[in-house]
């Protein structure tokens, strides 16, 4: 496979190989409608010529946002003209773009939806730190259908597919792993697979009813993770065998939760001096607390984070693709011309996920068809993730600074 050629993604036909992954924007109001900057940054992107472009995460229903402001939400009907807008202004080039659906289940704060927090168990996320009530089965098929009935408005609004977020311990994450998922009614974990699997077998199947079978449905899993009682190799060669059961369009491998989440997007070294001065779970504002926390309590806390190595999700993919014929995307970690060939040529991977080098560079698939050997201008500082926290939008913060002189 090479780089730049002709690719297939369910009945879509690509341009690349080069999909720019779901990364939140923070460009919407407080209802979920977009502002001036989110239709720029898609233009941007779409000028860039990737193969596809999928979205920042998208609420289907205001309850299941998330903490970070600014997400945009596909919710109901009367949204369709503001996405329609979009997809019209990336087709002005021929590239695809998928809308990520998601629900927070846990992972959220009532604070910032206005709503009780509800999940698939009692267990509460360490990060989130709101107990949250348990999702009745009347709840788990309102929640079906929303997201059934914002497909349909995702493909009313010109969205050549969806993307469903089932990693990084959203809803459908919770409904997966048998770690977080502890119900013993129907929507709980099947024996034969070890995997809650029913709520999204229940989802697909609506939305397919809703929108057709040919509608393109990608599945953002993650391969990995960091409990105690983790997501084995088992559990997750027996959830690329349901995902190929169920013959989804395209299948992309990303790690962990959030209550790790400098696990899913690595660092060459932790932004704790951004973390304790922006992040609300570890905020301190106060100089001399903060510098005894950095004393005292980092050295240990900084002993589960992973730091970032290039491919770090290659893995995953490999073993992926000796289980299905389903095109796998590889995401984390790819920086260099080199790396994303060397996979594709080996068929280690269909297509490769990108998403902090699109952040810096929006025209990075037009920088490395130009120069096979390009390297993104990426430091891997994670700054850009830490400050979605923030009431800015997604931005390369070491640019910014850069452009202020501040170094």
């Amino acid at each position: 496979m090479e780089i730049f050629e002709q690719a297939v993604i369910g009945n879509l036909q690509l341009t690349n190989r080069l999909i720019r992954s779901a990364t939140f924007e923070g460009m919407s109001d407080e209802n979920g409608i977009q502002g001036d900057e989110y239709y720029k940054l898609y233009t941007s992107l779409s000028n860039g010529k990737p193969g596809a472009i999928i979205t920042g995460v998208t609420y289907i229903s205001p309850e299941g946002k998330v903490m970070h402001p600014g997400q945009a939400g596909l919710d109901s009907e009367e949204k369709i003209p503001y996405f329609k807008k979009m997809t019209e202004n990336v087709h002005r080039n021929p590239v695809k773009i998928f809308i990520q659906l998601s629900h927070s289940g846990r992972q959220t704060r009532s604070s910032s939806t206005g709503f009780p927090v509800k999940g698939v168990s009692g267990k509460r996320s360490k990060y989130f730190n709101e107990t949250p009530a348990v999702l009745s089965v009347d709840e788990i098929e309102r929640i079906i259908e929303q997201f059934s009935e914002s497909a349909f408005y995702s493909k009313q609004s010109g969205f050549d597919g969806i993307q469903l977020l089932a990693s990084h311990g959203y809803l459908i994450h919770q409904f997966i792993h048998p770690f977080i998922n502890d119900r013993k009614d129907i929507y709980g974990i099947d024996h034969g697979t070890g995997l809650g699997t029913l709520f999204l077998d229940r989802v697909m199947e609506r939305i397919r009813d809703k929108c057709g079978n040919d509608y393109p449905i990608l599945i953002k899993i993650s391969g990995g993770d960091d409990y105690k009682k983790s997501f084995s190799k088992e559990m997750f060669i027996q959830l690329i065998k349901f995902l190929d059961s169920k013959k989804v369009s395209g299948i992309e491998i990303s790690y962990g939760t959030m209550d790790y989440a400098l696990n899913i997007f690595r660092c060459s070294r932790i932004p704790i001096d951004t973390i304790l001065e922006f992040n609300p779970r570890y905020k301190i504002t106060n100089r001399i607390f903060r510098g005894l926390w950095k004393l005292f309590v980092y050295p240990f806390a900084s002993g589960s984070v992973i730091i970032f190595t290039p491919m770090y999700n290659l893995g995953y993919a490999e073993l992926a693709k000796r289980f299905t014929d389903i095109p796998i995307i590889s995401v984390g970690g790819f920086r260099t011309g080199i790396e994303i060939r060397d996979v594709l040529s080996g068929n280690h991977a269909d297509f490769i996920g990108l998403c902090r080098p699109f952040i810096i560079e929006p025209d990075f698939a037009e920088k490395l068809r130009d120069n096979p050997y390009y390297r993104s201008l990426c430091i891997n500082c994670s700054r850009c993730a830490i400050m979605v926290d923030t009431e800015h939008p997604t931005q390369c913060w070491e640019k910014k600074a850069e452009e202020k002189n501040e170094f």
